[in-house]
């Protein structure tokens, strides 16, 4: 079973894929909270700069360029993390990319480097830092709700997913079976408006948009950033994925239907689709945003199921003082 797990302050943390998107709003935040981060992507002039920053603001942060895909390269940029603080408490698998097409016409070449991506680097990952952690840590994994659902145009991406949650499962198990106190975390964030969509691979011949609606990636790493101080099994980011996991779990039918209709919502005919494209070599850095699609900063959804006591206090409240205010108009 996974012991208590250390605050995020007396923390070193691994990020993959940590020099844009959510991987980047998860180190800044894991920095800024006092943790040693050891940041891990394959744009080595995008990690140094954002190293510099943070290190230039007081914080303990350190890099290396890495392809998780390529197990020895993640090995040495493990090494060398430990090398240089000594140990490793949490590991967070934030590397993904994504190809726009539909499934019968995904290049396979394309397919297979996605999937060495998304789902090798985490099994990558795991054969690495799981034997680190055992003394106590996290392993953290951030998925999708694609991991539960289909995703047309976004087919290859929704297989990885799938392949990545079925993994962290067994691996979970496993682990639990052998008593490793190794906390093992998947998150599934609905849409998020990171660059994805414009550095992904995209033959649709208009731009590609993110699933809306887009949630901030801040919503995500805060989810993350729980999960490596409390055990969690499983943690959906966003009301609307949490739905749709629900009505595909219970009405896969009508889901289907449902989902049928998002290939459209996927396209922006306004614009001309992206000239980067991340999935064969690295994109630009620093940007945790997308450019062009609008985010929510919050998520009720997930702050009451981060914080459910909070929750059940606030309604406890405002249960008591409605009493409180029936007795007193009761007595007037």
């Amino acid at each position: 079973m996974p012991r208590s797990l250390k605050p995020l302050s007396q923390q070193t943390i691994v990020i993959t894929g940590a020099s844009s998107g959510i991987g980047l709003e998860i180190a800044r935040r894991a920095a800024r909270a006092g943790a040693k981060v050891f940041l891990i992507s394959r744009n080595a002039d995008g990690l140094a700069s954002i190293c510099d920053s943070l290190r230039g603001a007081g914080y303990a942060a350190d890099f290396a360029a890495a392809d998780v895909g390529d197990e020895a390269a993640l090995r040495a940029a493990a090494n060398q993390c430990v090398a240089r603080y000594g140990r490793i408490d949490s590991w967070i698998n934030s590397a993904g990319v994504a190809i726009y097409v539909p499934l019968l016409e995904t290049p396979p070449m394309e397919h297979e480097r996605l999937f060495r991506t998304n789902y090798w680097g985490v099994v990558n990952a795991a054969r690495l830092a799981v034997p680190l952690l055992r003394q106590g840590g996290a392993f953290v994994t951030v998925g999708s709700v694609a991991s539960d659902l289909g995703a047309p145009v976004l087919g290859a991406y929704a297989a990885s997913k799938h392949a990545v949650k079925g993994y962290i499962d067994s691996l979970r198990i496993e682990l639990l079976a052998a008593g490793d106190p190794v906390s093992v975390t998947l998150i599934k964030p609905s849409g998020v408006g990171t660059p994805l969509a414009e550095h992904a691979a995209n033959h649709l011949g208009v731009a590609a948009r993110v699933p809306p609606p887009a949630y901030g990636p801040g919503v995500v790493a805060r989810a993350v950033l729980h999960a490596v101080q409390r055990p969690r099994r499983e943690i959906t980011v966003g009301g609307v994925g949490f739905l749709q996991i629900l009505a595909a779990a219970h009405s896969p039918g009508l889901a289907d239907r449902i989902s049928s209709l998002v290939p459209a919502l996927l396209r922006d005919r306004k614009r001309r689709p992206s000239l980067t494209n991340n999935l064969g070599a690295p994109g630009p850095g620093g940007e945790t945003l997308s450019r062009f699609e609008p985010s929510r900063p919050f998520s009720l959804f997930t702050g009451a199921s981060l914080h459910p006591g909070m929750v059940f206090a606030v309604a406890g409240a405002i249960l008591a003082s409605a009493l409180a205010l029936r007795k007193t108009m009761a007595s007037q």
